[in-house]
């Protein structure tokens, strides 16, 4: 007579591939906070952003950034300065900061001391908007490990206030 049901070998091999497949887009955070969310980068126009001044309300002349503040938007008095931490691993290195418009300066960011973290500084230069990004891959470059070529993106829009 012909098996007509499943063996339980096979039952447990297609779970095993079903769970595998799943957990491939999603990301698990290294930062030991608990947090999970992958932001998508956010698309914002400088004639949407707002032009506060320097004594409204939210403008600081100091601001400290970690991967956690991905989709933020902050408010720097001119003269201000953002400083970036981003902590990765070997396997799952970020990309440098990078920054559009010309609201904000390069400035020292110290030294990075471990492998895979990336460090940057900007003073706030003139009044406008910034936009900060980087991106680090989602599953580890491990050799023998499963790979995948999803991107972790990080982004924070950068306000200048008039002085």
């Amino acid at each position: 007579m012909r098996r007509t049901t499943p063996h339980p070998t096979t039952v447990l091999a297609l779970a095993a591939s079903a769970l595998l497949l799943a957990g491939c887009g999603t990301q698990t955070d290294d930062s030991g906070s608990g947090s999970s969310a992958v932001t998508p980068s956010q698309s914002t126009s400088p004639s949407q952003s707002p032009s506060p001044t320097a004594g409204e309300k939210g403008c600081t002349s100091e601001a400290s950034l970690t991967a956690e503040d991905t989709g933020r938007t902050v408010c720097l008095t001119a003269g201000g300065v953002v400083r970036i931490t981003l902590d990765g691993t070997t396997t799952r290195a970020w990309k440098p900061v990078s920054t559009t418009g010309d609201s904000l300066e390069p400035t020292n960011a110290g030294i990075v001391i471990q492998p895979g973290d990336a460090t940057a500084a900007f003073t706030a230069a003139s009044a406008g908007t910034a936009h900060l990004t980087s991106s680090r891959p989602v599953c580890g470059t491990d050799p023998g490990h499963i790979a995948c070529k999803g991107l972790q993106a990080w982004n924070v829009t950068v306000v200048v206030a008039k002085s």
